[in-house]
């Protein structure tokens, strides 16, 4: 942050004060993305949807936390994960000395899909140490509107690292990072029993290596800088839309501590 302390104790100070916290993660992406795609991913998010949001609003941003918890691609060489001890403690520091700082929100804004349950806990406990801020862990992926048109079914439910949308949204980004190589691997080999999947309702805690030798789990041949351009702009929309609404509002609740103090 570029702020003065003094700066920074007027902005906490702000009504509806809101700080973006960009997380992403050092690990394995197939042979063709770097260890870095989901901590360019979140980066590059965060500055172009505070770009678009006006000066006046009460809404700073912290340096990125590149690294993350990828205890599942420590097969491969170059993933260096944090455990999730040390995950949980820096939420509750940095998020602590923000709300003993005055700011009223945090937003967790995580580009990893590995870590987005450990965030969530994370984030939940640093709300009951500091009820006075809401904390907000958001995966990149979810939520804005219209991602889903644009990638093919089978893409949608199996691409769950590497495949097209990630390798697509890098061509777009930073082509200079990304690789010859287009996989298609990870979505023909085992499944888990019936009833059970990789992710959704009844998840497994699954492994790289055991879906895929290269990395990859999807299908990045079909992969092009144009649909990257059209997921990164539906990616910006939405998360603009959703922190203009934040700040628009009164979120969070005044604990009942503190209406009884000041009443």
């Amino acid at each position: 942050m570029a702020l003065t302390w003094p700066a920074l104790q007027r902005a906490g100070a702000r009504k509806g004060s809101t700080v973006v916290w960009p997380w992403g993660a050092v690990e394995q992406h197939g042979p063709q993305l770097p260890l870095g795609t989901d901590a360019v991913f979140a980066e590059r998010l965060v500055e172009a949807v505070l770009a678009r949001l006006p000066d006046d609003r009460p809404i700073w941003r912290l340096p990125l936390q590149s690294l993350g918890f990828s205890p599942e691609h420590l097969g491969f060489p170059g993933t260096l994960s944090l455990p999730a001890s040390l995950v949980v403690e820096l939420v509750q520091g940095i998020g602590q000395q923000l709300a003993a700082a005055g700011f009223r929100r945090l937003v967790l804004l995580n580009g990893h899909g590995g870590q987005i349950a450990l965030l969530q806990a994370a984030a939940r406990q640093l709300r009951a140490a500091a009820p006075q801020m809401a904390v907000l862990p958001c995966f990149l992926w979810s939520g804005p509107e219209g991602l889903g048109p644009l990638l093919p079914q089978a893409e949608r439910l199996q691409g769950l690292h590497a495949g097209l949308a990630e390798t697509s949204l890098m061509l777009h980004l930073a082509p200079e990072l990304v690789g010859p190589e287009r996989p298609r691997d990870g979505v023909d080999g085992p499944t888990p029993p019936e009833g059970w999947s990789l992710e959704g309702a009844a998840p497994c805690a699954w492994l790289s290596h055991d879906l895929t030798s290269s990395g990859v789990i999807g299908d990045s041949q079909g992969a092009t800088a144009a649909l990257g351009a059209d997921l990164f702009e539906r990616l910006v929309d939405g998360w603009t839309r959703r922190l203009e609404s934040l700040l628009a509002s009164d979120w969070p609740p005044v604990p009942p501590q503190r209406q009884r103090a000041g009443a």
